[in-house]
């Protein structure tokens, strides 16, 4: 509990900070619409991004499914909100949505997380595709590739800001608690988990649909944001984009996956410049970076107050130790 409230109060002041730091540059009128759609989409990613480390990184689950459930959540905010374009019709949907990917999480994660390695990945990634063309196919009530349009934008970058706070928080609890280890453990070795007693198949599906309802939220919040939404969004690529940032962040480290699309948004708002060859840098980046950071930019280190504190407290001692010879 204690080890838990000490994540809390880490997380939440250094939220305090940035939303000072953000809030003052709004009211100043130093961001732009340009500069506001970065920061939102690099809050988006984090909600992802978290979301996905939690199922690859923490319980060791080689999951290409994302895309599908942030289209879920998506859709089903844009299906609501488009009869309903009312504050209570974008919680409707976000309900809506995070009941669905849930619910889809556990029904394909129970037989499809027996499998191990590159076949997990191709039944997931398989179950996102499906998620796509029922989506394209259902045109009476998805209006098909033509997607929806005129949503209410409900989603500022406060919102955003908000849900990927409590992503955050919610994920760090859940990895310094009981079930957390019992996750953590199925990744470090499942033969012996299993022999422990521990309900492998259980831990594995509950860090699915958990990770599936944290991509449905990021869907709903970039489907509100852009106040529109069509399948071609939701494609195979929209799950590397997002496991690229848990990559380069480092596999199993939640502030890992904050820095990398932190550091990933701001990146691409300035190669934006570059026109045609702004991918082709980017990629040049990418794997300039992990050829010396192979494990991405904190591995496995996650942000910690008392390590600070005691890294300060023993600067203090050796200071006086030396003023003291």
């Amino acid at each position: 509990m204690k080890k838990n409230l000490k994540y809390n109060i880490a997380w939440v002041a250094i939220a305090a900070v940035v939303y000072g730091v953000l809030l003052a540059l709004y009211n100043g009128g130093f961001i732009t619409l340009f500069t506001d759609a970065i920061i939102v989409n690099i809050g988006i990613n984090i909600i992802a991004a978290v979301g996905l480390n939690l199922i690859i990184g923490f319980s060791g689950q080689f999951s290409l499914g994302h895309a599908g459930f942030m289209a879920i959540g998506a859709y089903s905010c844009a299906i609501i909100t488009s009869s309903n374009p009312t504050y209570g019709g974008f919680i409707m949907g976000l309900l809506v949505g995070m009941l669905v990917s849930g619910i889809v999480a556990y029904v394909v994660g129970l037989p499809t997380l027996r499998l191990k390695g590159d076949y997990l990945a191709i039944a997931t990634l398989g179950i996102a595709e499906i998620i796509r063309i029922l989506i394209v196919n259902f045109r009476d009530i998805t209006n098909g590739p033509s997607g929806i349009f005129g949503l209410p934008q409900v989603t500022t970058w406060e919102v955003v800001f908000v849900f990927a706070l409590i992503s955050i928080i919610l994920v760090s609890n859940l990895i310094n608690s009981a079930p957390g280890r019992a996750i953590l453990s199925v990744r470090e070795d499942e033969i012996a988990a299993e022999a422990m007693g521990i309900n492998t198949t259980k831990y594995k599906v509950l860090a699915f649909v958990i990770g599936a309802i944290l991509a449905s939220i990021a869907g709903t919040l970039f489907a509100s944001y852009q106040q529109s939404v069509f399948p071609k969004d939701y494609q195979f690529m929209k799950t590397i984009d997002i496991l690229i940032i848990v990559v380069f962040g480092g596999i199993g480290s939640t502030t890992g996956a904050v820095l990398s699309a932190v550091v990933l948004g701001i990146l691409n708002m300035y190669l934006q410049d570059f026109g045609y060859l702004r991918m082709i840098l980017y990629a040049l980046t990418l794997i300039i970076i992990m050829i010396f950071k192979p494990s991405g930019l904190l591995g496995t280190w996650e942000f910690s107050v008392k390590r600070i504190i005691d890294k300060f407290t023993k600067k203090g001692d050796d200071v006086n130790a030396s003023v003291g010879r």
